[in-house]
């Protein structure tokens, strides 16, 4: 009896490899360099330059993003790659900086708060399905509509559809641009060199970065102009968003840097799991099916879903909780030990870097049965053990925009399932690639009819 067929997977390293092979193939895609071992032991170490480790035990990895949070900042080359483009931001700030931030901006994401944002969901939904009505019975990227499509949520989410409102085509231009620029691996990150050592590709950043931080201090300083807290969208929520402790608000730059942030992030990577999670259900066309019908039973009456709805379509939440582990946006984590310390019986030196490579992590044989296959129903009744997880992070760093982005993805998947059938177009198939974000390389192209 043949193997059932599986959902793309990136091919991971059999054979120890040189430096200069591993640079190589960290710079086109930085999965590729994970051991295939990674997905049947709880660590795997080595040195490439500097010793590392890479941990795929749940106990191991709560000591390491919980339980020691302060003897395991973010690495050195994780902050190296992203303070260009979102400065000292919540993302990548640490200590008492990253902490007076994460307090003041937890109240922004509120339930109430993202209760409240499902109209402006709905109506970037609204916007793509107008769109596919215009493209039925054609080939898609529904890669670069999903990019739209979030980028629109995001803009309406931050600046209320007003004038502020930055532009999107600029935006991901700069994204792009800075990817291919200096987000990429460099020999002297591997050998550990520290930051004074400059990185030949990244001395000249792309200036489109500048421009988007250009945009992004012009919209705060008309929303100043104009008063603030007249619209209570993000922009004004994070203008009066402050220290609950000593009352501080964020200075002009770092409130830049966390707006640049939420913008970024905020839309990219829901893109990213509303494209695999449409790949997936044209692979399954069963599993499509099935949610099809689910969410034409919610809303009979063709009228898309909101949070109320949300309840009675598991399914949906199911496939986006599967494409999340399949194909998780930030897949790998990084961190540098700042103390000696012990995982998994095996020595941490100060100075180690200590990886969770989130995309082994959700396919390794000690945690999952037959993490290799598309399979929503593995969320149905039961859940993974807690740091077996982690499409979001955990312990206090966890995503603060999680319950945002889960909400959006299911109110836009399922309007889309619900009124398109998506088929998959042979040879095709996209190829997972990781620079900063897990991304379907080629795109996902897929051909759109109506249901």
């Amino acid at each position: 009896m043949p193997a059932a067929r599986l959902p793309v997977r990136v091919p991971l390293v059999r054979e120890p490899w040189g430096i200069l092979r591993t640079l190589k193939v960290a710079r086109r895609n930085l999965l590729e360099i994970i051991p295939e071992i990674a997905t049947t032991q709880p660590i795997v170490s080595g040195r490439t330059g500097i010793r590392w480790h890479m941990l795929m035990d749940p106990d191991a990895i709560q000591h390491v993003v919980k339980d020691r949070l302060a003897d395991y900042p973010k690495s050195d080359t994780t902050k190296r790659l992203l303070r260009p483009a979102i400065g000292d931001s919540l993302f990548i700030a640490e200590g008492a900086h990253w902490r007076w931030q994460r307090q003041a901006v937890a109240p922004v994401f509120r339930h109430r708060n993202i209760a409240a944002l499902a109209p402006v969901m709905q109506a970037g939904a609204e916007a793509s399905l107008a769109r596919l009505d215009g493209r039925a019975g054609q080939t898609v990227d529904l890669y670069g509509e999903m990019v739209a499509t979030t980028f629109d949520v995001i803009n309406r989410v931050t600046f209320s559809g007003t004038s502020n409102a930055m532009d999107s085509a600029e935006v991901q231009g700069a994204i792009e641009a800075y990817i291919e620029g200096i987000a990429r691996v460099s020999l002297l990150d591997m050998f550990g060199l520290p930051d004074w050592v400059p990185r030949p590709g990244r001395l000249f950043g792309p200036s489109s970065l500048g421009r988007m931080r250009e945009l992004a201090d012009a919209a705060i300083d008309r929303r100043r102009a104009d008063g603030g807290g007249m619209v209570d969208d993000l922009l004004d929520l994070l203008l009066v968003a402050e220290d609950p402790e000593t009352g501080r608000q964020m200075r002009p730059a770092e409130l830049r840097d966390n707006l640049l942030t939420f913008i970024v992030a905020g839309h990219e990577t829901t893109a990213l799991t509303l494209s695999w999670a449409l790949y997936l259900c044209a692979f399954d066309p069963d599993v499509q099916d099935r949610a099809r019908a689910e969410v034409q039973a919610a809303c009979p009456d063709g009228r898309l879903p909101g949070p109320d709805e949300l309840a009675s379509m598991p399914l949906v939440r199911q496939i986006i909780e599967e494409t999340l582990r399949l194909y998780p946006p930030a897949a790998i984590l990084s961190r540098t030990a700042l103390a000696d310390d012990t995982l998994c019986g095996r020595e941490i030196r100060r100075g180690d870097t200590v990886m969770i490579p989130v995309y082994a992590l959700h396919r390794n044989r000690l945690l999952w049965d037959d993490p290799d296959a598309f399979r929503p129903a593995r969320f149905a009744d039961t859940r993974p053990p807690r740091f077996a997880y982690l499409p979001f992070g955990d312990g206090p760093r966890i995503c603060i925009g999680m319950s945002f982005a889960l909400m959006e993805a299911q109110i836009i998947l399922a309007s889309l399932l619900g009124r398109y059938r998506f088929t998959a177009i042979p040879g095709r198939d996209p190829r997972p690639e990781m620079l900063l974000t897990l991304r379907p390389a080629g795109g996902v192209r897929l051909r759109v009819e109506r249901a």
